[in-house]
């Protein structure tokens, strides 16, 4: 094991990484960057269950822990590991390890599909072809950390982001393809196999939430039966493709609650639901609340 490899030089990355987010981000909340794929995000304290929709990004933690939950199952992610989210997917997240003293520290690296697209092509080929989850935790290794912080040291010399920064991006993604579970997200760029399919049946059920659907011809649009569609919608999400919509339902009907000051009914008609008792239980059973209630505790409590 050489010296850029042993445990001291990812500790050493994480060291440096850490400091550089905290002098970008000076303050608690998320901070985009000169970096369009870039965010950067702080917080002083542990938070509540935070119900979010993780774009396919690289999530890495710096310092601190929180965990994520998809479909009732939970992981824990701290600066040994990084995550990977490769549709977009619907997770609860909560800060767990944070204080005034210790801040969370973290960064998103946005994946566009050309990106995965391009470092695919130029990768050896996969080991397995199978689809596998949506959601990946893998530990962190020193060649990915080196690119993490090299793309992170960009921010100090703003000039030479436009060339160097799409550079690192594709190896920050080419280091992740050579991870232990590179293949799984490799089979998203693959032309025709089932996880491209459950790709695009992902990105129709987003645009078109509100809309009616309908399961054989989601199907037929991605060009697989409905069994398949089903199986493998299932493995990547952890749920149905009728579970998933609810889901993204919901959460456009909180942000249209606490953005567009909505009562619960109009809230709920504008998501696609027809009946608003229905609306109303469902939102309950999801959030633990109410909606007006639930609206009422986020502004109060200063979770938005």
């Amino acid at each position: 094991m050489t010296q850029h490899d042993s445990p001291t030089a990812i500790s050493a990355y994480q060291e440096e990484l850490t400091e550089r987010i905290k002098r970008h981000a000076t303050a608690d909340g998320t901070h985009p960057t000169a970096i369009p794929e870039l965010c950067l995000r702080r917080a002083s304290t542990e938070s509540e269950p935070l119900h979010t929709i993780h774009l396919p990004s690289l999530y890495l933690i710096a310092q601190g822990s929180k965990t994520a939950v998809l479909a009732g199952t939970s992981c824990r992610c701290d600066s040994s590991s990084y995550m990977v989210t490769s549709v977009h997917l619907p997770v609860i997240g909560r800060i767990t390890g944070a204080s005034p003293q210790i801040p969370y520290v973290s960064l998103q690296l946005t994946l566009h599909p050309d990106v995965l697209l391009d470092v695919v092509k130029h990768s050896p080929p996969p080991g397995s072809r199978e689809t596998g989850s949506g959601m990946l935790l893998n530990p962190s290794t020193p060649p990915l950390m080196e690119a993490i912080v090299r793309l992170v040291r960009l921010l100090d010399t703003p000039a030479d982001i436009p060339m160097l920064s799409p550079l690192i991006i594709r190896e920050i993604f080419y280091r992740v393809l050579q991870d232990e579970q590179g293949a799984s997200l490799r089979q998203f760029a693959v032309i025709g196999s089932c996880a491209q399919g459950i790709s695009q049946a992902i990105h129709r059920i987003n645009r078109d939430y509100s809309m009616p659907l309908n399961i054989s011809e989601l199907a037929k649009e991605v060009s697989m039966s409905a069994t398949s569609l089903h199986k493998h919608f299932k493995k990547v999400t952890a749920m149905s493709p009728l579970q998933y919509q609810k889901v993204i339902r919901l959460q456009a009907a909180r942000r249209l609650l606490l953005t567009e000051g909505l009562d619960a009914a109009a809230a709920g008609f504008r998501v696609g639901y027809e009946s608003p008792s229905q609306f109303s239980r469902e939102y309950a059973r999801f959030f633990g609340r109410p909606p007006m209630r639930d609206v009422k505790l986020l502004r109060d409590s200063s979770l938005i």
